[in-house]
């Protein structure tokens, strides 16, 4: 028969499992976006167009845009060079949060990780679809790391939710 320390101490050991899958799998979407961050970067120096983005999405290839339009070019590319730096940071932020905080039970780095994600997805992905550069090469990898995100938020959610009395 099991007593109320051994069912406190087990449902503790359950909390402190969910909360280390949780700071886990954040982290290793935070991973994923520095290294999406870091495929963006360097597509900004070899072609400017972005991981799953060709001439029949922006009607034009990146010669001849620079070419034609070079201040239009060099804006962009530092656009996205700007842009993946932050797509890294994010990364960064998420893998601190994930093990330095998720981990060890911070409910503030649980809801940070969480709204930084969200806030980032919210803004970024939804422009994406009325100009068609929507393609699943693009997205896909951001879909994939939103994924695993979600499940490690999933993990440690009950961790991190008001307890009942």
């Amino acid at each position: 028969m099991a007593t109320a320390q051994s069912i406190t101490i087990s449902k503790l050991e359950s909390e402190v499992r969910q909360r280390s899958w949780s700071g886990r799998l954040m982290a290793v979407a935070g991973a994923g976006l520095i290294g999406y961050g870091g495929l963006f970067l360097i597509r900004n120096f070899t072609s400017l167009l972005e991981i799953g983005i060709g001439p029949a999405q922006v009607g034009v290839t990146a010669a001849r845009l620079q070419a034609t339009f070079p201040g239009v070019y060099h804006y962009l590319s530092h656009v996205q060079v700007a842009l993946s730096g932050f797509i890294m940071g994010l990364g960064l932020a998420l893998i601190v949060l994930g093990l330095g905080g998720v981990r060890r039970g911070y409910g503030w780095a649980f809801w940070g990780a969480v709204g930084s994600a969200v806030l980032a997805v919210g803004v970024a992905l939804p422009m994406h679809y009325p100009y068609g550069l929507d393609t699943l090469g693009h997205l896909g990898p951001i879909y994939a790391d939103v994924g695993i995100f979600m499940i490690g938020a999933a993990c440690g959610l009950p961790s991190f939710l008001p307890k009942r009395r």
